[in-house]
């Protein structure tokens, strides 16, 4: 299965921030984790929240930002990559003057009911 980026639609998330399913499930067939991009406009936040169930990795591809993570803050840029446990709290503010792009990585994959905003 391959997806091509420029066919797949953007939408918003239950904590505010432009994702773009690269592969999921529910669409593509894979079965144990979910592959997306999300796109943080700068000076902008998403919503504190976390995953009941998932675990998730964030990779920085584009911009730099600052990650909350458990009562956390952390520097993050192009390159980091950065583990969120289940259960545990994050957000991300796009701190430059472009957009902060991760890669979102989730396992099991993404589901907006696993999502609590906090």
């Amino acid at each position: 299965m391959r997806t091509r980026y420029r066919e797949i639609a953007a939408y918003t998330t239950r904590d505010s921030s432009e994702i773009r399913e690269l592969m999921h499930p529910g669409v593509h067939g894979n079965r144990q984790q979910s592959l997306a991009e999300a796109i943080i406009q700068p000076g902008q936040q998403t919503l504190l929240h976390r995953h009941r169930i998932s675990e998730e990795l964030y990779h920085v591809t584009r911009g730099t930002g600052l990650m909350t993570l458990a009562g956390e803050t952390l520097d993050i840029a192009v390159g980091d990559t950065v583990l969120i446990p289940p259960g545990t709290a994050h957000g991300v503010t796009a701190t430059g003057s472009e957009a902060l792009h991760l890669l979102c990585c989730c396992s099991p994959a993404y589901d907006h009911g696993d999502t609590e905003l906090l």
